[in-house]
């Protein structure tokens, strides 16, 4: 079926068809699962709509995005993209080009905070570092219906993103959005801080798959030459900016953890962990607020008991 054969009096079952074919023809790997999705978002169609009423004509507006929809996925942009939304621990995100898009193995940072602070989710106070467009944030917020939160990113478009985000998702009277350089003009005394930094080396990526070295922005994956400079701002920040009790909790890239892990040694944070996403690798590090210094030392030296601010 050809574009101009493509129109309101197409069926679901005729553009479904060719969905699939265009992108068997992109080399998609999973072409009829494209096809559905893809045909679900541009007709606004549920999957169990699509099965029980295939003969039904898609429309002019459904027509239109399908032929939309259908050239940017074949061309490699994600359907979220295409969709400006995702699913993200059972919430839903506007996204943007200004904002990485969130993947499922970034739930591992708010399951892994979600255990470390357990039933104590009272007046618990949240710090977000490169809010981007709120993901983690606004997860953590629905888990602890008492929690305050503040996010913080570089990029003022991700800042709008992020704020459109809690107001929908009515956190608006807990969550605070900022502009800023990481803990730049924050004060401390954190529960828990979260932040899925970049963590790319420079050189790679141009080397990564399309759909995240087109479409995310690069402001947040590259970590600098080693994908390591994000870790140097945040981690010492952070050890200043913790409540006792508290607990810094960072994705990572595959790869790094011992590096990040050495990093939150040398802040003298008291305890690291390292934990694993669902495909086995290694994502996110963990560390618990520095000792004071009337407390016993590791074989490491004392940690500095001061507290000050962290960055978003």
């Amino acid at each position: 079926m050809t574009d101009r054969a493509f129109g309101a009096e197409t069926t679901r079952a005729e553009a479904l068809e060719w969905l699939v074919e265009t992108f068997e023809q992109a080399g998609l790997e999973e072409p009829k699962r494209e096809a559905r999705l893809a045909l679900c978002e541009a007709g606004g169609l549920s999957p169990a709509s699509l099965i029980a009423d295939p003969n039904k004509t898609v429309g002019d507006l459904a027509a239109s995005r399908l032929i939309d929809f259908a050239q940017r996925r074949a061309a490699g942009e994600p359907l979220s993209r295409i969709a400006g939304r995702r699913e993200f621990w059972g919430l839903t995100l506007a996204i943007s080009p200004d904002v990485l898009d969130p993947r499922p193995e970034t739930e591992t940072v708010v399951q892994a905070a979600l255990d470390l602070i357990g039933a104590r989710r009272e007046r618990l106070r949240i710090l977000d570092l490169g809010v981007g467009s709120g993901a983690i944030l606004c997860a953590l917020l629905c888990e602890c219906p008492a929690a305050q939160g503040i996010g913080v990113d570089a990029s003022p478009a991700a800042v709008a993103i992020a704020r459109r985000n809690v107001e929908a998702l009515g956190f608006a009277g807990r969550a605070a959005i900022r502009l800023g350089s990481w803990t730049e003009g924050l004060e401390g005394g954190f529960d828990l801080i979260v932040a899925n930094p970049p963590y790319v080396r420079g050189a790679d990526v141009d080397r990564l798959d399309r759909a995240v070295r087109d479409f995310d922005p690069h402001l947040a994956l590259d970590g600098g030459a080693d994908g390591l400079d994000a870790y140097r701002a945040i981690v010492p920040a952070a050890a200043q900016l913790l409540a006792p009790g508290g607990w810094l909790v960072m994705e990572i890239g595959a790869g790094q953890a011992r590096e990040v892990v050495a990093l939150v040694d040398e802040a003298r944070y008291a305890e690291a962990e390292v934990r694993c996403d669902l495909a086995g690798i290694e994502r996110v590090v963990i560390a618990g607020s520095p000792r004071t210094r009337s407390e016993p030392q590791a074989d490491c030296g004392g940690a500095d008991g001061e507290r000050n601010e962290s960055d978003g």
